[in-house]
């Protein structure tokens, strides 16, 4: 009579490790998604601390304007104001109808997260992400 040993077969083995290769394929990019989401609130949350500023900045003046120097919101650098992880590069320019009127905010995808695009929010409420405007960014 043969004694069976304690322990996994190779085809038990084999299927165990073909579950975790097929969770893995599905868990992944929804990890990488969630990521460039997360980042990508970052940048959000940078664009509206800086657009508060230009609003504060717009009452404030007589005659009312914005401002496309981060340096007069209050912010230590002029232009190009990082994100706390540096996903972001914040810059304020003038809209079409000049920086009276209405100013943009451009958050710039740096390092890892360039491949998911630029996103841009006006002072007339018009929000653009990676090309498509209106996107609510989440």
């Amino acid at each position: 009579m043969m004694k069976r040993s304690p322990g996994f077969s190779l085809i038990e083995l084999i299927v165990v490790v073909a579950i975790i290769a097929i969770l893995t394929m599905v868990a992944y990019p929804s990890y990488l998604n969630y990521i460039k989401k997360t980042r990508r609130a970052e940048g959000i949350a940078l664009i509206n601390k800086v657009m508060q500023a230009e609003e504060r900045y717009f009452v404030n003046n007589s005659p009312p304007t914005y401002t496309t120097q981060l340096t007069d919101l209050g912010f230590s650098v002029d232009s190009d104001l990082p994100t706390e992880n540096g996903y972001y590069q914040v810059n304020a320019e003038a809209c079409g109808d000049g920086i009276a009127d209405c100013v943009n905010i451009v958050a710039t995808a740096a390092g890892s997260q360039a491949t998911d695009g630029n996103l841009e929010y006006n002072s007339r409420g018009e929000k653009k992400w990676a090309g498509n405007s209106g996107w609510d960014w989440h």
